[in-house]
């Protein structure tokens, strides 16, 4: 039997003439340009290739087959169906392993709904009846409000409770403390700390005044800010957990700013002369209070020596009187000694008596030299 060299389809003969041998596929006569196999036996060799893959027999070399010469044809044997199983079971562990890192947390869900909580380390979820999210839970994540740049600039003006305008710029830190609640009850978590955190912390600048605010209690407000913050976002069932909140700025704003740092001179002015003239007032006072004092004891003491005095002399002339009914020629003597001691007491004065030979008659007269020489001293001063 002659072999068909001509394709599949038998092409002709090889030994025929030209137009025979172009159009059966055989090769061309020497001298006639190069060799272009044809498309039947490019797809002969890609058919015998796909057989050897798949655990079939080769079908001989180029022409080797009788009559049509396309050998067996692709057959599905068993251990390309082995071979397919494996790679889909390959295939579903691929989608069904997973790993979760140790700062992160994975959340399975069955059909869906919430199914479990996945650890850091290999976790498996049978795709895909389970899926699951994987979300970051030690990362700090930080929301900027009032600073300049971000969504709103204004979001840092409020109002305080004495009426004033203050320009707050704050950071939020958190981070996610249940991966499941973070996920399903919150549309959009940071949309939510922001508007939260804003709300919160307007509500504590319009309790408080300008100047606290703006000097001593920044860090009170930051801790209240951060309390109520948490409380809140708790009440959300939300997830998140606040680690602390910044506030790093706390300025009038910028179109009065200066005008505000004029008023705040003005104010430290005023401050200091008060201070002064209550420092004055606390001199001058205390001394008036010392100068009363005094007095309130001077009088006292006045007080009680006339006192005294009066009662010693009401008690001396009762001595006298009782003295006086006993012996009234005596005691009348008496008083009248004592009279005349108290009133003559202190003259500078000379007595003479009468003698018999006239008053006065037996005295020698002198000169007052001593009352000379004092009047003569007092005139040469």
């Amino acid at each position: 039997m002659a072999t068909n060299g001509g394709g599949p389809w038998g092409g002709g003969n090889r030994g025929g003439g030209r137009d025979g041998g172009d159009r059966g596929g055989g090769r061309r006569p020497p001298g006639e340009g190069p060799q272009i196999p044809e498309i039947e036996e490019i797809v002969k060799k890609g058919q015998e290739q796909l057989r050897v893959l798949m655990g079939g027999r080769g079908g001989g070399g180029r022409g080797g087959g009788t009559g049509g010469g396309g050998g067996d044809g692709f057959r599905l044997t068993r251990g390309s169906v082995t071979l397919g199983i494996l790679a889909l079971i390959a295939a579903w562990l691929w989608a069904s392993l997973y790993t979760v890192k140790p700062e992160e947390q994975s959340v399975e869900l069955f059909l869906g709904r919430y199914s479990a909580t996945g650890n850091p380390g290999l976790n498996f979820a049978p795709w895909p009846v389970v899926t699951y999210e994987i979300v970051p839970v030690t990362r700090e994540q930080t929301e900027n409000i009032g600073v300049s740049g971000t969504r709103r600039a204004d979001s840092g003006l409020m109002l305080t409770t004495d009426e004033n305008i203050v320009d707050l710029d704050f950071q939020v830190v958190w981070n996610i403390s249940d991966p499941a609640r973070y996920l399903f009850n919150l549309a959009d978590p940071v949309d939510t700390i922001r508007a939260v955190s804003e709300s919160r912390m307007r509500e504590i600048i319009a309790a408080s005044e300008l100047a606290p605010i703006l000097n001593r209690d920044r860090g009170i407000i930051a801790s209240r800010a951060q309390e109520l913050i948490q409380q809140t976002l708790d009440e959300y069932d939300s997830g998140i957990r606040i680690i602390r909140v910044n506030l790093d700025k706390a300025d009038p704003p910028a179109e009065v700013i200066d005008a505000f740092r004029e008023v705040q001179a003005a104010e430290q002015e005023r401050d200091r002369l008060e201070r002064q003239a209550d420092a004055y007032a606390n001199r001058v006072l205390a001394g008036a209070r010392g100068e009363a004092a005094a007095l309130l004891e001077q009088a006292e003491a006045y007080r009680a020596r006339v006192i005294n005095e009066a009662q010693g002399e009401a008690s001396r002339f009762l001595a006298v009187l009782m003295e006086y009914r006993n012996a009234p020629e005596v005691t009348r003597k008496r008083l009248y000694l004592e009279t005349l001691e108290q009133v003559l007491g202190e003259v500078d004065k000379v007595i003479l008596d009468n003698d018999v030979t006239g008053a006065g008659q037996g005295v020698v007269p002198y000169l007052p030299l001593n009352e000379l020489r004092s009047g003569a001293a007092s005139r040469g001063q």
